[in-house]
């Protein structure tokens, strides 16, 4: 008899908001193991060289990462690989590429794009994260700077949109590719919704969510994804 598979994770990585919601729409039996965010490493090197979370194991105790193969083998082993072949198999690669590529860089602007802005994630990651006391105040209160001021500042400089922009206009353009659909797999979401998904839902924590709350459609598709989970 197998293992209860077990999913390593950060509670404010986006790339484990991606597998959370396949696995919640599965209804999948998982045990959710919270790493410590400043010893990473150490925590999942039981799975090899990765050093990153997710890190998804499955019944039979094989370890596997990296976010989208993670959704694939979910999909495979509780869903008969259903959502990977729903629909044209060059569109969903194309558009789970555009998804990784472009809402996944869009994530640290909104979250860190201003110095207030990154001192409230950072605040609130260091209270919903496994850290240790003395961690927990250093990430906090090192970390927004170092999260604003080397990452998300060139992110935004590169785009040249305002993050809330940059979101909205990323928004726009995933909900046109639906075709009026539901989402973007049709009338039942596919591996690419779930990747979308994940990427929004790690934003809402957060007080920043607030401003995609006013994108119609992307709300509309955000709350019909919610209403799939178990």
């Amino acid at each position: 008899m197998g293992q209860t598979p077990s999913l390593h994770l950060l509670h404010s990585c986006p790339f484990c908001w991606k597998v959370r919601g396949l696995l919640e729409h599965l209804d999948v039996d998982v045990e959710y193991v919270a790493v410590n965010g400043m010893k990473i490493k150490k925590d999942v090197a039981f799975a090899g060289d990765w050093g990153k979370v997710p890190v998804f194991t499955d019944i039979e105790g094989v370890h596997h990462v990296d976010s989208t193969p993670i959704l694939r083998v979910i999909d495979e082993k509780y869903n008969e690989g259903k959502m990977a072949n729903q629909g044209d198999a060059a569109r969903q690669h194309e558009w789970m590429e555009w998804v990784d590529t472009h809402l996944s860089r869009a994530t640290v602007p909104i979250l860190y794009g201003s110095l207030s802005s990154a001192l409230k994630t950072t605040t609130r990651i260091s209270k919903i994260e496994n850290f240790g006391f003395i961690s927990k105040r250093l990430y906090a209160w090192a970390g927004f700077p170092i999260m604003w001021g080397i990452i998300a500042r060139k992110r935004v400089k590169s785009d040249g949109r305002k993050p809330k922009k940059l979101w909205h206009d990323l928004l726009t353009e995933f909900t046109a590719a639906h075709d009026a659909k539901p989402f973007f797999g049709g009338e039942t979401p596919d591996l690419v919704d779930f990747a979308a998904f994940g990427y929004m839902r790690s934003i809402s924590p957060y007080p920043q969510f607030s401003q995609l709350t006013d994108h119609v459609n992307g709300m509309a598709w955000y709350r019909r994804m919610e209403a799939t989970l178990n």
